[in-house]
């Protein structure tokens, strides 16, 4: 076999591909092979039909083609090798010459990864937010774990905001009440927004055994987005009573003694949280900064794939969950669909630059990962997929994603070594020290900016 590679820009290529045909011969015996299995002849047992009969009875061109369908993935593979090329995809075969007994010639154009020059990202200065906790964030924390503790109480009287009132609804479309309109026994707290707009003002003033009918739009349902008449009946007012602050309820709440104690964990948690923020602020950032100063050509079938799989995601997973259309998300986000396009575009342009870049990295700084990160990776995406480690790694293995996930990991790893090389700082000025939550935080911004697509043509 001899092949030779031709560059047509700079992330694809066309390989001319020529086979002897004395090289063919194990193609050729398995082509007889598989149509003696597949074809009947009056006189012969089925699989013993010789191959000149064979050729006789349903042409050698049927044998060839059959021959030639085998062969081709193995030469392309040997060039590839040959001509060590990290392809993407699938390629585009055109057989140009085929001479029975002679030579078989073809090309196979295919996208590949560029050549990328890593950029000095010594100089990468970027500004995260500060780490300050107010006196009014604590006091907003204590008071969501007090409305935690809220109790309700019974009450013969009119129903007023905060309340909370057991409720029966009936939902009519042009007069018709709608078969999934009717629900009863409905517990709902005037004024946390949770049901129709418009039902706290109908439900405001009503005693139990009151009803009142409203207006409104249909969030869901067969009738989403329709204009219905709504019927509420009050059968029960309940009010909320929440705890007083003081050291009882920090017991009651907590394994703190005294409120004091727990408004300072409280702080201590907001802190935490605001450090691992700022962690996740400081990559993305540092990130974006090394997209700017690389250049990236990205290849256009790629592209125009990943765009395509973000699409079928979120229409077809995302939004299917909650039962909308992409038009319905389009009209609640008002977008116009060439706007969101265009969005979409430019994200799966960052996926794949910060993808190519960043295990251009990995191979730069000769990065590894061993089994114990790999692990903690595994047991992450675990919990954000909501499946347990083992059901998690089950799936992964059954779908062949081990690789993406060391490269998910590799990824994280390289991000880290331009992280460490950067100069983080807050809106005060301060030098950031990231050691604490780096690891964690720089594995989180790589993988939101991988592309599943990319890594499985990355594997192709």
């Amino acid at each position: 076999m001899k092949s030779a590679v031709e560059t047509l820009n700079p992330t694809r290529v066309r390989l001319s591909i020529e086979v002897p045909f004395e090289e063919l011969k194990d193609s050729l015996d398995a082509a007889y092979k598989k149509i003696n299995q597949q074809v009947t002849v009056k006189g012969f047992r089925k699989g013993k039909i010789p191959n000149r009969v064979i050729d006789q009875r349903f042409g050698r061109g049927a044998v060839l083609e059959e021959a030639v369908n085998d062969a081709l993935p193995k030469f392309y593979t040997e060039a590839v090798n040959e001509g060590e090329l990290n392809v993407l995809g699938q390629p585009e075969v055109d057989i140009t010459e085929l001479k029975d007994g002679e030579l078989l010639a073809f090309t196979a154009e295919v996208d590949v990864r560029p050549e990328i020059e890593i950029p000095d990202y010594s100089g990468i200065e970027v500004t995260v937010d500060a780490l300050e906790v107010s006196d009014e964030e604590v006091d907003k924390a204590v008071e969501q774990l007090r409305e935690r503790f809220a109790s309700t109480n019974p009450v013969e009287r009119a129903a007023a905001d905060g309340d909370v009132v057991t409720i029966d609804l009936e939902a009519k479309v042009d007069g018709e009440v709608l078969e999934d309109g009717v629900a009863a026994g409905v517990s709902y707290t005037i004024g946390s927004g949770e049901l129709l707009e418009g039902i706290d003002e109908a439900v405001t003033g009503l005693e139990a055994g009151g009803e009142a009918t409203f207006t409104s739009e249909l969030k869901g349902g067969s009738a989403e987005g329709k204009e219905a008449e709504v019927t509420v009946k009050v059968t029960a007012v309940a009010s909320r009573e929440l705890p007083e602050l003081d050291d009882d309820f920090a017991q009651m709440a907590s394994e703190f003694d005294t409120l004091a104690e727990l408004r300072e964990d409280s702080r201590k948690r907001l802190e935490n949280t605001k450090q691992y923020d700022q962690a996740t602020q400081a990559q993305e950032r540092v990130l974006e900064e090394l997209l700017k100063l690389a250049e990236v050509p990205i290849p256009e079938k790629l592209l125009a794939d990943e765009v395509q799989t973000r699409k079928h995601n979120l229409e077809h997973h995302q939004l299917g969950q909650m039962g909308l259309t992409l038009e319905k998300y389009l009209e609640i986000q008002g977008k116009t669909l060439e706007e969101f396009e265009a969005e979409t575009s430019e994200q799966a342009v960052k996926g794949i630059k910060t993808q190519f870049i960043l295990d251009e990295l990995v191979n730069k700084e000769k990065l590894n990962v061993n089994q114990e990160e790999l692990t903690e990776h595994l047991m992450r995406r675990a919990a954000s997929s909501g499946m347990s480690p083992d059901q998690f790694a089950q799936a992964v293995v059954e779908g062949g994603q081990v690789p993406m996930l060391v490269g998910e990991v590799a990824r994280g790893k390289a991000l880290a070594v331009v992280v460490e090389a950067a100069k983080v700082v807050d809106t005060n000025g301060e030098v950031v020290d990231l050691e604490d939550e780096e690891d964690e935080a720089t594995e989180a911004a790589s993988d939101e900016a991988s592309t599943e697509k990319a890594d499985e043509k990355n594997e192709a």
